[in-house]
């Protein structure tokens, strides 16, 4: 399950004892994503669209917008027009 670490400034998934994550910033009714980093034994599984779709969920419950400057955030969001209404105009 994805959780956010506000004192990290990610979001985190956890898979067989490793840590996927999505780093961030928070400012006004916004989050920036700027890295996302899936392990290397983990690249491949889906882990880190499940990271993204479970980060987004978590945000469109803050409705706050995004901030896709992470090329894998960007490209998730592209692909998933249902993601799309949460990206700042």
């Amino acid at each position: 399950m994805v959780h956010d670490n506000p004192a990290l400034g990610r979001f985190e998934l956890e898979v067989n004892g490793r840590t996927a994550f999505a780093a961030y910033r928070r400012s006004p009714g916004r989050i920036t994503f700027t890295h996302t980093e899936v392990p290397e034994e983990l690249e491949g599984q889906g882990v880190g669209a499940e990271l993204v779709r479970g980060a987004l969920d978590a945000v469109r419950a803050t409705d706050e917008k995004v901030v896709a400057l992470c090329p894998f955030v960007a490209a998730f969001i592209k692909r998933h027009p249902d993601y799309q209404d949460l990206l700042a105009r």
